[in-house]
């Protein structure tokens, strides 16, 4: 433990020294600690007898991973609960077996970035007059890699309804339409 400690502490020094050098910057280092650019990507496929698909893509940077995506067959005009969930697995019809929300640190369902939230809580998705969506989200609290907090191997699902960020466990987002493995 203490040679871990001494680790960190020698990294932060390394990086400030540096930066202060000029040499490079403080958040070229630090990124380079954390991953940046790693990705990953999700094909969707309907479940619970929906029409909807999509691709998603995360990339990590830094502490944060950006999240886009795009989406068909949803409802027209509407919102609907996008989360990652713990289990790499889309295999039932109603995508049931992905398990509940990717929630490493057990904290209750909340909005997605604060305090309070799953690591696998995203916003809603906004689809258009067409039921077609782009989507594109800022996150933290999980990571790309097969880390306690990454994503890799897990899931994203697509719910029916919107994610109230306060029912608890889930949200309230009814059923799951679409399921796609994070690898």
């Amino acid at each position: 433990m203490q040679k871990r400690i001494q680790k960190q502490v020698t990294f932060k020094t390394l990086a400030l020294v540096m930066g202060a050098m000029g040499i490079i910057s403080l958040s070229a280092c630090q990124s380079m600690k954390h991953g940046n650019g790693q990705q990953a990507s999700a094909k969707l496929e309907p479940r619970s007898g929906s029409t909807t698909t999509g691709e998603v893509l995360f990339i990590w940077q830094g502490h944060d991973v950006l999240v886009t995506g795009k989406f068909a067959g949803l409802k027209p005009n509407a919102e609907q609960g996008f989360h990652v969930h713990e289990k790499g697995d889309c295999s039932a019809p109603d995508a049931t077996s992905a398990g509940g929300h990717f929630n490493p640190d057990t904290k209750a369902h909340g909005m997605p970035n604060s305090d309070m939230s799953h690591a696998g809580d995203m916003p809603n998705i906004k689809s258009d007059a067409n039921g077609n969506a782009t989507y594109s989200a800022k996150l933290t609290g999980f990571s790309v890699d097969n880390s306690a907090t990454g994503i890799l191997g897990r899931s994203v699902v697509v719910h029916r309804d919107p994610d109230d960020y306060k029912s608890q466990p889930a949200g309230n987002s009814g059923p799951r339409i679409a399921c796609g493995l994070i690898k």
